[in-house]
């Protein structure tokens, strides 16, 4: 029957926690087990190892088989140390007083680089939390501001913020306006001014022609009055004379009658 050290799960799911066990090889892995050797808690930071020290290395020499996470397990508490130690021993490389100063001297370093793994994840944790904490703070302060801007009169800034676009609306559209009235007011002088003197040459125009016209039917009526006057005239003188002519014949010969 082939002995194998290796794991039995136990715990919570999302929440493993392991029995490590020596347990015959045919044997399930949650099943039947014949020495229970320690505890593996994977979930803590470092890993939280807990094992019968001599139990499990009294298991290794006698040739137990190891999965790999048990072999990395017993590595990082020494047993497998400690059997290379003895190992020596037997075949009479050292002896069993260096094997206890070596394993204690690697037990002593161990422990140093465990606390300083330990410190600095618990330094580290103090940095997170006070980030945490800051940026924690920072969030409900800005959270509170923005309730407080919300509650408070946000209308006056509104209000604030259209006044002066309303302002520099007026002051775009007055320009505008001005400009509009400018180019309007030249344009209707321009329009009064063309219309004025196109009058007035109008006016200039006609009157002269009345002139001229009345100028040139007065002169007219004149001539023919004039005509007409020296016709009468002539005509009166014509008949003048024809009378006084008549009436001298006829004194004549009254005259010649009476004598």
């Amino acid at each position: 029957m082939a002995t194998r050290i290796r794991l039995q799960r136990h715990g919570k799911k999302g929440k493993p926690f392991f029995h490590l066990v020596a347990a015959d090889s045919r044997a399930k892995r949650d099943g039947k087990f014949i020495e229970k050797l320690g505890t593996y808690n994977p979930t803590a930071n470092p890993a939280v190892i807990d094992i019968n020290f001599d139990a499990t290395l009294a298991w290794v020499q006698s040739g137990a088989e190891m999965t790999d996470t048990a072999r990395a397990i017993l590595s990082y508490k020494g047993v497998l140390y400690k059997n290379h130690l003895l190992n020596g021993v037997k075949k009479g490389a050292l002896t069993a007083e260096q094997v206890e100063e070596r394993f204690n001297q690697w037990i002593t370093e161990k422990s140093v680089k465990i606390d300083s793994k330990i410190s600095s994840l618990a330094k580290n944790a103090d940095k997170e939390k006070a980030a945490r904490l800051a940026a924690e703070k920072t969030a409900n302060e800005t959270k509170a501001a923005e309730i407080l801007a919300k509650n408070n009169p946000v209308e006056e800034e509104v209000v604030a913020e259209e006044a002066p676009v309303a302002e520099e609306t007026l002051a775009e559209e007055a320009p505008t306006t001005e400009e509009a009235v400018a180019e309007e007011a030249p344009a209707t002088e321009e329009a009064v001014a063309e219309e004025a003197p196109a009058t007035e040459e109008a006016v200039a125009e006609e009157a002269p022609a009345t002139e001229e016209a009345v100028a040139e039917e007065a002169p007219a009526t004149e001539e023919a009055v004039a005509k007409e006057v020296p016709a009468t005239e002539e005509a009166v003188a014509e008949e003048a004379p024809a009378t006084e002519e008549a009436s001298t014949e006829e004194a004549s010969e009254d005259q010649e009658a009476g004598q």
